[in-house]
């Protein structure tokens, strides 16, 4: 059995001396800003599977329930701020020319931590953006307006600690909310036509951002890759796993960063594996090429 690399020296000596690195970030890289799940407590959001909610038919059946999960969503990750490994990965971003940055997440910590945009491709896009569910054409880019509409503000409310959010009981009916009442497409408008905006992410059943695959694809067929970092996501899980196998077959070392122990699995002996959160433990492998990590205050 050939077991990936600890050593956080070795691993420290190979990337001070690379010059394209590509990260592939997953739910573990903002685990220590405090957001929940997606599923949530109990894997479930008011008695709904959430997957069941993240979809272009559930909008179309509910957009009302939709919106509300997808309102509550954006209060908790606005409220959220940017770890250490958000940071770390940002300043590498601005001190190494040759570093992209692919994240599953859609929380946009990346980019509130100062991730400069050319180094960082939103795959699954972004909880600040909404767009046109009629495909327009029409997107606003980073809203932070919170709650975005007043049919909404029950999903903005803050209760003190212990205290459980009133939409959060399932025991407690949601509210029927109108579609006039939820955020409507200005394009749309202009031209004499009602379509409602939604969420600027990639549901199931949904396909990329149209080019996002073609870009990632493009950075590492261009030339060598030195190493690829996985970061709160599974190597062996797609699409790390496909990304894993294309940086390796251009020559990337793998190191993976997750607290489960089981995600060194498709690692080999000249992998790197560290067992742990990555706001302490990103913050030190980059040390070398970024410094100390402040947290700027918010």
């Amino acid at each position: 059995m050939h077991l990936p690399r600890t050593s956080i020296a070795e691993f420290q000596q190979l990337i001070n001396g690379s010059r394209r690195i590509l990260a592939l970030c997953g739910a573990g890289l903002s685990a220590s800003s405090g957001l929940p799940t997606f599923r949530g407590a109990g894997g479930l959001w008011r008695n709904h599977d959430p997957t069941s909610l993240a979809t272009p038919d559930a909008f179309e059946e509910d957009p009302g329930l939709v919106w509300l999960f997808y309102a509550w969503r954006r209060h908790m990750a606005f409220k959220a701020k940017p770890n250490k490994a958000h940071y770390a990965l940002a300043e590498l971003a601005k001190k190494k020319e040759g570093f992209m940055c692919l994240t599953q997440n859609v929380d946009g910590l990346s980019p509130r931590a100062g991730h400069p945009e050319n180094a960082l491709r939103l795959l699954h896009g972004s909880i600040a953006d909404i767009k046109c569910f009629e495909e327009c054409g029409y997107i606003e880019k980073n809203n932070l307006k919170d709650p975005l509409c007043a049919a909404l503000a029950l999903a903005a409310e803050d209760y003190p600690p212990g205290e459980t959010m009133p939409l959060l009981n399932p025991a407690i009916p949601a509210p029927n909310i109108s579609p006039s009442d939820l955020p409507q497409c200005p394009s749309c408008a202009s031209s004499g036509k009602t379509s409602l905006l939604r969420p600027g992410v990639v549901w199931f059943g949904e396909y990329l951002p149209e080019g996002m695959l073609e870009e990632a694809d493009a950075w590492i067929a261009e030339d060598k890759v030195d190493v690829m970092l996985v970061i709160g996501t599974a190597a062996a899980v797609y699409p790390a796993a496909g990304y894993t196998r294309e940086a390796k077959k251009r020559g990337a070392v793998v190191a993976v960063i997750n607290p489960d122990p089981s995600a060194d699995e498709g690692l080999d002996d000249n992998d790197f594996f560290f067992q742990g959160d990555a706001a302490e433990i990103l913050p030190q492998l980059l040390e070398g090429i970024i410094g100390k990590i402040e947290v700027p205050e918010e």
